[in-house]
């Protein structure tokens, strides 16, 4: 039986777009029926059906074939594990144009590189992240959530409904916000009154 070229592609965000990385896996020979995709799942999170699926569809002597490898694993334990997997079923990895052969000592060293650099890219990620919104709360950019009523409206709420005239759900219709909201309002309210 003639290998096979299984295809996997992933975006992290359900704004971001598999359109390149699918084309990028047809450029490379990957028939469009033969690529697994997730969407909207984090490369942190190892749970991935699709690629569950594109593990379960390769078989012995077939190419598994991702178009980074960040798009694969975003740790040097998940990338080691996905490799032992490939290497049980007896299936290579191509990382783009390159093919890797977990079986052979190279190809497992070089996979174990280019993980452990797909780990730090995403470290510094995270990092510059947290950097950046510290920064954006120092200068007051940053400031969480803003209540949906003014300072005005949760006072005129509060004092509504102490009067003990206006139920939640009157309430809630008069300001066209939630109950949930009403209550979190007067939770607030009562406590800086205090």
């Amino acid at each position: 039986m003639k290998p096979t070229l299984i295809g996997y592609a992933r975006c992290s965000t359900d704004g971001q777009d598999l359109t390149a990385q699918k084309q990028a896996l047809e450029r490379l020979g990957v028939a469009p029926g033969r690529i697994y995709t997730d969407h909207g799942l984090t490369g942190t999170s190892r749970a991935r059906p699709g690629l569950d699926q594109a593990i379960a569809a390769v078989r012995e002597g077939d190419t598994l074939v991702v178009p980074k490898l960040d798009r694969l694993a975003r740790s040097v334990p998940d990338a080691r594990a996905i490799a032992d997997q490939l290497e049980t079923k007896g299936v290579k990895l191509a990382l783009g144009a390159s093919v890797y052969d977990p079986t052979d000592p190279m190809g497992k060293m070089f996979f174990n590189i280019l993980a452990t650099f797909a780990e730090f890219e995403a470290d510094l990620i995270r990092m510059r992240t947290r950097e950046g919104m510290a920064i954006a709360r120092a200068k007051g950019k940053l400031r969480g959530k803003q209540p949906k009523l003014s300072d005005k409206q949760q006072q005129e709420l509060y004092r509504m409904h102490a009067t003990g005239d206006y139920s939640i759900s009157d309430l809630a219709e008069v300001f066209s916000v939630s109950r949930p909201t009403v209550y979190r309002t007067l939770k607030r309210t009562e406590t800086s009154d205090r």
